[in-house]
């Protein structure tokens, strides 16, 4: 994703949560020992050089662990759902690909905005997405969200595997698809290019949120939610550091149910 024929930065890894080894002599807002958490390049390791707006104090009762599941697909979740697509306390909105690492934090933050929240999953996953707060769950395998004849203020899609015209079908007069990963290049390019040209041309708006943002303020936002209850993630496997190859391969089947961590 960062260079050809391959990528630029050899070490991976985006979240991290640890304890603060040494500090810039620029840097006034942590002391060496403190319990972070956030996001920076080179997760993937026994330590990482951060920039300190990249990083927050980590929630007391939160582990490492928990607390390494939460920076990107937080931002995600949050962004998508907040900036992309507008929520407003008492919308109906769906996700799609609720059991996913980004789409567990979404059914919790669309709950959290006070929205009525749909999740879709597949059949093994529907009581863990009722349980983070699911007002409704549709399973995939059985019924397709796009031809039940509900329609919803909000979809927030990390999967994208529809049309821009299924997607229109659903949405409300005047409601929004924020899209934040594809199943395909094909998806990909196809909503870039109708969905554009359909939320031009009509009320309704389809299209992809971008990137993330990594940012203290949002990073803030989302530890205040983990701390009053609100939101919490959900981690499917731990891996010790030496066995992160076993843990990309795994979460490359497409089935994790939320995140999978790294434990150093």
């Amino acid at each position: 994703m960062s260079g050809f024929p391959k990528p630029k930065r050899q070490i991976l890894g985006a979240d991290i949560a640890g304890r603060v080894e040494e500090i810039g002599r620029k840097v006034t807002e942590f002391k060496v020992g403190d319990e972070v958490f956030g996001s920076g390049r080179g997760g993937f390791a026994e330590y990482a050089c951060v920039r300190e707006d990249k990083l927050a104090l980590k929630p007391t009762a939160m582990t490492f662990e928990q607390a390494a599941a939460v920076p990107v697909a937080g931002y995600t979740a949050l962004q998508g759902l907040r900036d992309t697509g507008q929520i407003q306390s008492g919308q109906k909105v769906l996700i799609n690909g609720a059991s996913g690492g980004v789409g567990t934090f979404a059914v919790q933050i669309a709950k959290s905005f006070g929205a009525e929240v749909t999740g879709v999953c597949s059949t093994r996953n529907l009581e863990m997405v009722r349980s983070i707060g699911a007002d409704h769950v549709i399973d995939y395998t059985q019924e397709d969200f796009t031809k039940n004849g509900q329609c919803y203020d909000l979809i927030f899609d990390t999967v994208a595997n529809h049309s821009v015209s299924e997607y229109k079908r659903v949405l409300s007069p005047r409601g929004i698809c924020a899209v934040a990963g594809f199943s395909t290049m094909f998806h990909m390019f196809t909503l870039m290019l109708v969905g554009t040209w359909a939320s031009k041309t009509g009320s309704k708006k389809i299209g992809g949120m971008g990137v993330a943002n990594p940012n203290k303020k949002d990073l803030v936002f989302i530890k205040e939610l983990l701390e009053a209850g609100k939101v919490r993630p959900v981690i499917d496997r731990t891996y010790p550091f030496e066995k992160i190859s076993d843990a990309i391969r795994y979460l490359e089947e497409g089935h994790a149910r939320g995140k999978v961590v790294i434990t150093v």
